[in-house]
């Protein structure tokens, strides 16, 4: 896992051990990013799921104005913390270990919202149900949820404004209304 991009192109992120998480592959984050061009210099992030971070060390090396990292368990903290240390200087981020939720009702606004819960969770799409009540979005604003099927349905507040698939992975992106 790399940073692919940016102030902090080709850093290497610390990895978790085993497979209790799944990062966004290198080829998927590219693909990404590529989607994103434009919306990440300057934007406020949040990365609800963060794992290890690789997303939004992803935006800070691209430019972003802030991220708030969370995440629910203290082994992925832990990690981000590592990485974090890593960088050259010090970044305008948040990092807080909390229940997405918890997280999400004590949110501000954000330019750019990440949701990457692992799959076997549910927990994506309640999080933009949240998110779309909240109006946590800033106009032009991105939520992108990435799960292991294609995402069907509504959500009060956002509409879904394009999905693509990378092999098993599944990125779907939704705007406020």
């Amino acid at each position: 896992m790399r940073i692919i991009s940016g102030k902090y192109r080709g850093l290497k992120l610390a990895d978790f051990d085993g497979d209790a998480v799944r990062p966004t592959a290198d080829r998927v984050k590219e693909s990404l990013f590529n989607i994103l061009m434009g919306k990440v210099a300057g934007a406020d992030v949040l990365d609800l799921f963060c794992g290890s971070g690789n997303l939004g060390i992803e935006c800070l090396s691209r430019g972003a104005a802030s991220v708030h990292f969370n995440d629910a368990s203290a082994t992925s903290i832990g990690i981000l913390k590592k990485n974090l240390i890593r960088l050259k200087d010090e970044p305008t981020c948040k990092v807080t270990n909390l229940d997405f939720s918890v997280c999400l009702a004590r949110a501000g606004r954000f330019d750019l919202i990440f949701i990457d819960p692992p799959y076997r969770m549910e927990a994506g799409v309640q999080a933009l149900k949240i998110i779309g009540e909240k109006s946590l979005l800033n106009d032009g604003g991105v939520a992108v949820l990435e799960r292991d099927r294609s995402f069907s349905g509504e959500i009060n507040g956002l509409n879904v404004t394009d999905e693509r698939k990378y092999g098993k992975t599944y990125l779907t992106f939704f705007e406020k209304v």
